[in-house]
C-alpha cells in the first residue's frame, strides 16, 4: 500500500506561539479507515485541516499523497463540522459543488455539465436518501438532512482522501447505520482512506485504527498516539 498521510516531528496549530498538538510519527496508508478522538478544544479539528491544507503547520513535516503542497483539485474531500453548505441553493446546487470536481474548471464555470457529472449528482443524493428533498433549498432541512447532503457533496466529488470532522452528529441510530454503511461501501470500492474525528467512542470504533490526541504531563499540548478502544 502506497503512504497518504506521513508526519514526523509535526506540530499544530494556528501560531508558534499557541501550538495545539504535537505528531512525532504517523503513516496513514491507502484505503484505511482510522478515526481520532480526544477532549473538546485539544487540536482534532485543526489537526484534520492541517491536511486538508486549510491551516498551515507550525513545523515539522506533513506530506499528504506525497506532498508538502496542495493536493489535485478534488484529491480530497472535506466534511467540516460547519458543514459549509450553501443554504439558500437547493440540495442538488450543493451536491453539485463536489461534483464538478470531475469536470474542467472552465466547463464547471460554464454550467454545460456532462451528463456524467448530472448522474453522479443524483446518484449520491439517492445514496444519502434525500432525493424528495432534491430541489428543496438547503436551509429548509432539518440538522441531520443538511448533514447528508454535505456528505453527499463529498462523494459526488470522488476524493481518494476524505477527511469527516463529527459527520455521523445529528443522525438518529437507524440513519447513522445507514449513512456508515454507505460510506464504508464507498471508500471500500474505492480505495479511498477516511479519516473521521468523533468524540463518540461508539462510532469511533467503527474505524480500522484509532488514535488519541491528549494532553502531555511534559508539555503545554497535546499529543498523538494510537490507542485501543
Amino acid at each position: 500500500m502506497s503512504s497518504v498521510i506521513h508526519a514526523v516531528n509535526l506540530k499544530i496549530g494556528y501560531s508558534p506561539d499557541s501550538i495545539l498538538g504535537e505528531i512525532d510519527n504517523l503513516e496513514i496508508e491507502q484505503g484505511e479507515i482510522v478515526s481520532i478522538v480526544g477532549e473538546s478544544g485539544i487540536g482534532k479539528t485543526t489537526f484534520l485541516k492541517s491536511i486538508a491544507r486549510l491551516v498551515n503547520p507550525i513545523s515539522g513535516t506533513l506530506k499528504v499523497f506525497d506532498t508538502e503542497g496542495v493536493s489535485a483539485r478534488g484529491v480530497i474531500g472535506y466534511i467540516p463540522q460547519k458543514l459549509g453548505l450553501i443554504k439558500h441553493e437547493t440540495v442538488y446546487s450543493n451536491v453539485l459543488e463536489g461534483a464538478i470536481c470531475n469536470e474542467s474548471i472552465l466547463r464547471s464555470i460554464s454550467g454545460f455539465h456532462e451528463e456524467k457529472v448530472i448522474d453522479k449528482v443524483k446518484e449520491t443524493i439517492e445514496l444519502m436518501n434525500l432525493s424528495d428533498k432534491i430541489d428543496e433549498p438547503v436551509k429548509r432541512l432539518s440538522g441531520g438532512q443538511q448533514r447528508r447532503v454535505a456528505i453527499a457533496r463529498t462523494i459526488a466529488q470522488g476524493p481518494k482522501l476524505i477527511l469527516a470532522d463529527e459527520f455521523l452528529s445529528e443522525l438518529d441510530d437507524k440513519t447513522v447505520e445507514n449513512v456508515w454503511k454507505s460510506m464504508l461501501e464507498y471508500v471500500t470500492s474505492n480505495n479511498t482512506t477516511l479519516v473521521i474525528v468523533e468524540h463518540n467512542i461508539e462510532r469511533a470504533r467503527l474505524a480500522e485504527r484509532c488514535f488519541k490526541l491528549e494532553k502531555n504531563e511534559e508539555s503545554d499540548y497535546s499529543i498523538l498516539s494510537e490507542v485501543k478502544i
